[in-house]
């Protein structure tokens, strides 16, 4: 555990002891009315000295009331942006699935490497996802397990050998699709799987955001969403400067929400719980990677896949990483380590697809 621990949630992950986020459009829409009328009133006062027209005050006030609404669209407007990937490569093929509110673009490193050691590669995105909160909440695990689906459907007529891989709640829909799809899956790729939100970085109070469906059961809380703080889950400090201003710059394509709604949690919690359920069903061999140091999830998350899945695991601690291991700095060893993983699988295979 790091010497000096850092309070809040990383990248695709939030905090709670920050102020909560609303979103509503009649919110939004007040807030812009009282910047018109207060601007109006503003220049109108000043008219004796400046000698401004109360026409002028109003074009200003109109400019204002734009630049609000620019700033406001990268939380409540933003239309939804296809992120996702395709690198085409051979008759192996590798499906990669981002986190929760996260993007195809953290994904696209190890994408790019795997394509590079001779796999196709498609980098999905999940439902809901790299738009704003409202596209978010307008979806639940079973939409973006259903778009998980979809895009193996879709890989699976590309390729002879599927493979799939996700990071963070990415890696519990990689699990699931293995469960459900024995017959098609060959190996899976487990990136920080984040079955709990238990990491050197969480705060103890944020430890209980269990209880979220219950709250959203009583329908509470649905407007709110808890803002990030760093680190971000990354511990290359240049990458996270970069990452941190593509997110609260409102770049929700390239870094993902700056805030993640509680019902999104909750709907986390209820995937979690799903797979939790169905480790025991997963027979594809997994290469489970995780940071020693994870601020996210502990290592009692990757010990649970180890320990639950009925299949062959090769486990991959990285000591130089946070949360985020397909960016951070071991990137590159997660690539090399999955690109032979891979390989090793798919050779195997070979000589059991003959004799049948």
């Amino acid at each position: 555990m790091p010497g000096k621990r850092q309070s809040g949630w990383p990248f695709s992950l939030v905090t709670f002891s920050l102020a909560t986020q609303r979103e509503s459009n009649s919110g939004a829409q007040r807030a812009h009315e009282t910047a018109l009328h207060f601007a109006i009133k503003q220049r109108a006062g000043q008219s004796h000295t400046s000698r401004k027209t109360e026409e002028t005050a109003h074009c200003e006030a109109v400019h204002l009331k734009s630049r609000l609404q620019r700033l406001d669209s990268s939380w409540v407007s933003r239309v939804i942006q296809q992120t996702d990937f395709f690198f085409e490569g051979s008759r192996s093929g590798v499906l990669l699935i981002h986190g929760l509110t996260g993007t195809p673009m953290e994904m696209k490193l190890l994408g790019k490497g795997l394509n590079r050691a001779g796999y196709t590669v498609h980098g999905m995105q999940l439902a809901g996802h790299c738009g704003n909160a409202e596209d978010l909440l307008a979806t639940g695990w079973r939409d973006w397990y259903a778009s998980v689906e979809q895009a193996a459907d879709a890989l699976r007529e590309k390729v002879d050998h599927l493979f799939v891989g996700g990071l963070s709640m990415g890696a519990l829909l990689s699990l699931k699709l293995a469960a459900d799809r024995p017959e098609q899956i060959a190996g899976v790729g487990v990136y920080g799987a984040t079955f709990r939100y238990d990491g050197w970085s969480i705060p103890r109070m944020a430890r209980m955001s269990f209880m979220l469906p219950f709250l959203k059961k009583l329908g509470i809380g649905r407007d709110r969403s808890f803002m990030e703080q760093p680190p971000y889950g990354i511990r290359d400090e240049r990458l996270r400067a970069q990452v941190s201003a593509a997110m609260l710059g409102g770049d929700s394509a390239a870094a993902g929400l700056p805030g993640n709604p509680w019902y999104s949690l909750a709907e986390m919690y209820g995937l979690s719980a799903a797979v939790r359920r169905q480790l025991a069903q997963v027979t594809a061999p997994c290469l489970v990677a995780h940071a020693s140091e994870d601020d996210v999830a502990s290592i009692k998350n990757a010990e649970l896949v180890m320990r639950e899945v009925s299949a062959p695991v090769e486990l991959l601690l990285l000591d130089d990483s946070y949360h985020m291991i397909t960016i951070d700095k071991e990137r590159r060893t997660l690539i090399e380590r999955s690109a032979a993983f891979f390989d090793r699988v798919a050779a195997a295979d070979i000589p059991q697809r003959a004799a049948a």
